[in-house]
């Protein structure tokens, strides 16, 4: 059988989607509004202070900026005003900046923001293309329009496919490990009936990359941590399950829950509990979406919105707060769905 790698599986599932069901106008359907220009917005996070939305390109290349005032979007990297910064100290074993042949390829997966001082960020970005790997940049948000500068990054190992990544306070990251590149067919469908293929990986300068114990999962997808830095919150699409692990002990403790859906990405809303956005099937044009919260001490869930899969949306991804509404981003289609709270 023909080995496929990890994002080619994933994109020939959106690529037939998206060109049947790419509605030419962005306007409302009934109570949805929408932000268009985009190209398989995966993953979202919100920069600070709430005016400004970073969007992967999982469907195409890339990474944008979204002001929220008026949803105007523009590619924030590669772009004429994005700059390189090589801190080849911080970042030992990058080979360096994507060149030009990587940059025309660099689609991008899941995201994580830094908050840093004086409104400098970090922003990390799961990227495919010629390189497997974490892609960190200083977002700078002190002028009217914020500006990237690639600074480093760190090649995944083979054959680990990236899906999701989350900083650490003491310059590392944790990344999940969805489907190893180069994976056939029937692997992929092991792993959708529930069979464990992946895990989460920590990286440190000093270290490299490491496995994290307790964290085999089928599908490991979106992820967080807690405040204190003791517990991470996984998402495993293949279990169509959520579970809670305990960091740096021993012997690590591991709770799991079921929700009934592929969970893909996690994110911290306001009132302290998790939003965990994904799809409840599997088949081209059937996708629906579905965000729920989870309480991250009871692990109670609280259903927030499920939508069917309609032209305009669908195969909802991730749900994250702006204002009164949550945007919801998807691996296909042109646009964030906009949902009122």
């Amino acid at each position: 059988m023909r080995a496929l790698t990890v994002l080619g599986l994933l994109l020939v599932l959106a690529t037939s989607v998206v060109s049947a069901q790419t509605p030419s106008s962005c306007a409302p359907t009934g109570d949805l509004q929408f932000v268009c220009g985009q190209n398989g917005p995966e993953d979202l996070v919100v920069v600070p202070g709430g005016q400004w939305v970073v969007a992967s390109a999982f469907g195409g290349s890339g990474v944008n900026l979204v002001r929220v005032s008026d949803r105007v979007s523009l590619v924030a990297y590669p772009s004429a005003s994005a700059k390189e910064r090589f801190d080849a100290k911080a970042y030992a074993g990058c080979p360096g900046p994507p060149d030009a042949a990587a940059k025309a390829k660099f689609s991008t997966h899941g995201l994580s923001l830094q908050p840093g001082r004086n409104s400098v960020h970090r922003l990390l970005v799961v990227a495919h293309g010629s390189r497997e790997s974490i892609e960190v940049f200083e977002l700078d948000a002190r002028s009217a329009t914020p500006a990237l500068t690639w600074i480093g990054c760190a090649v995944a190992p083979d054959p680990i496919g990236l899906n999701s990544v989350r900083w650490l306070a003491d310059g590392g990251f944790v990344a999940s490990n969805f489907l190893a590149r180069n994976i056939d067919t029937e692997s992929r469908a092991k792993m959708l009936a529930g069979e464990r293929n992946g895990e989460l990986w920590d990286w440190h300068v000093g270290s490299g990359w490491k496995k994290v114990p307790g964290s085999e999962a089928a599908g490991a997808n979106g992820l967080e941590i807690s405040e204190d830095g003791k517990l991470f919150y996984v998402a495993a699409w293949g279990t169509q399950s959520f579970f809670r692990l305990s960091r740096g002990a021993a012997t690590p403790k591991r709770d799991e829950i079921p929700l009934g859906f592929r969970v893909d990405n996690i994110r911290w809303a306001k009132d302290g509990t998790l939003l965990a956005a994904g799809q409840r099937d599997t088949a081209p044009g059937s996708q629906s979406t579905v965000v729920v919260k989870i309480d991250p001490k009871t692990m109670k869930v609280q259903r927030v919105l499920e939508r069917p899969n309609i032209e305009a949306f669908g195969a909802g991804t991730v749900a994250v707060e702006v204002g009164n509404d949550i945007w919801v981003g998807s691996f296909r289609g042109d646009r964030i769905a906009m949902f009122r709270r």
